[in-house]
């Protein structure tokens, strides 16, 4: 089965169900879970009736669904606590995710130029998003692409060059890094794609996304600021466009879940997320993440926020 060739929902649908049955067989963790939740494969119908594993279980679990050689592990960002682990043994099936799922909304990656203007992920190591965008530049054809730690002002040389050659180009930043530069330079990137992986870090004061975005716009000159939504727990990415409203590639779907009852999932409206996603094929592919916002009927999906402390672990007592 090729988990990332989806035909239409009804694919979608077929294959989400053939992967829950296999992780509850194989998927120690999961299985445990779903017994708790008094759950069976045969119950399982539809996509909203899964049982989807709360996402701080990879702070405190080992989520594998084989027993291949783990030959990388990627680790969340975060500036206190314990850091998610996603233990990967199939490296070529997040490059072909990540690649795939970039095309599906950009085009072919040799064409553009990368830029990656992400200190806090460089210095924590172990990112799933610079190995990312590491791949994105070993694979563009531009020799410009490389990462900037914190020489802005060798960054703007380049963005000028890029400009005066109207290459095109990609910016992926970390918000706090896209706003220092701002405010250190002024500079017109009509054209360019601007990226923002969201989140201050704990370096700055967290300001909503239609902040950020309109403060970035200003900077930059550009009228969209784009986004990429990717969590180390996940093998796929949502972009943003326009507008702070998210996209999937077609083998990613967005649900919404009752903050105040998380095993009451619906298809669209606000709460809580869900995701499904067909690439975490070897992990778990059933994943309540902590972030909240709003799906539309158009699939589409805005985040607002995050749980509180005392939600998250309301959802969490009963495995402990």
């Amino acid at each position: 089965m090729d988990s990332l060739k989806i035909s239409s929902q009804l694919d979608f649908k077929n294959k989400a169900l053939a992967l829950f049955n296999k992780q509850f067989n194989y998927n120690s963790t999961y299985n445990r879970y779903c017994k708790l939740l008094k759950i069976q494969p045969n119950q399982i119908k539809e996509l909203n009736q899964i049982p989807f594993i709360p996402i701080q279980f990879f702070k405190t679990h080992k989520i594998v669904s084989n027993n291949k050689r783990i030959t990388h592990l990627f680790k969340s960002s975060g500036t206190t606590g314990r850091r998610s682990t996603n233990y990967v043994s199939d490296i070529d099936l997040y490059k072909k995710s990540f690649r795939n799922c970039f095309e599906f909304f950009y085009g072919p990656v040799q064409d553009f130029v990368f830029l990656g203007l992400l200190p806090s992920y460089l210095e924590q190591k172990n990112s799933s998003l610079v190995f990312m965008i590491n791949d994105f530049i070993k694979h563009s054809k531009h020799e410009e692409s490389e990462f900037y730690l914190k020489d802005y002002k060798k960054l703007y040389s380049t963005l000028i060059k890029l400009k005066k050659e109207k290459k095109k180009t990609v910016l992926f930043g970390v918000s706090y890094a896209l706003i220092d530069f701002i405010e250190n330079f002024a500079l017109d990137l009509s054209g360019f794609n601007i990226i923002e992986t969201g989140g201050m870090k704990g370096r700055r004061k967290e300001i909503t996304r239609e902040e950020l975005h309109n403060k970035l716009s200003k900077g930059f000159n550009v009228k969209n600021i784009h986004s990429e939504y990717g969590m180390t727990e996940l093998f796929s990415q949502a972009y943003s466009l326009k507008q702070g409203v998210f996209k999937n590639p077609p083998w990613m779907k967005t649900l919404v879940r009752d903050v105040n009852n998380p095993f009451s999932v619906s298809y669209s409206g606000k709460g809580a997320i869900n995701f499904i996603d067909l690439a975490n094929i070897n992990s778990c592919a059933f994943i309540a993440s902590d972030d909240i916002g709003e799906v539309f009927d158009d699939s589409g999906y805005k985040i607002s926020g995050r749980l509180s402390e005392s939600d998250i672990r309301g959802c969490n007592l009963m495995f402990n």
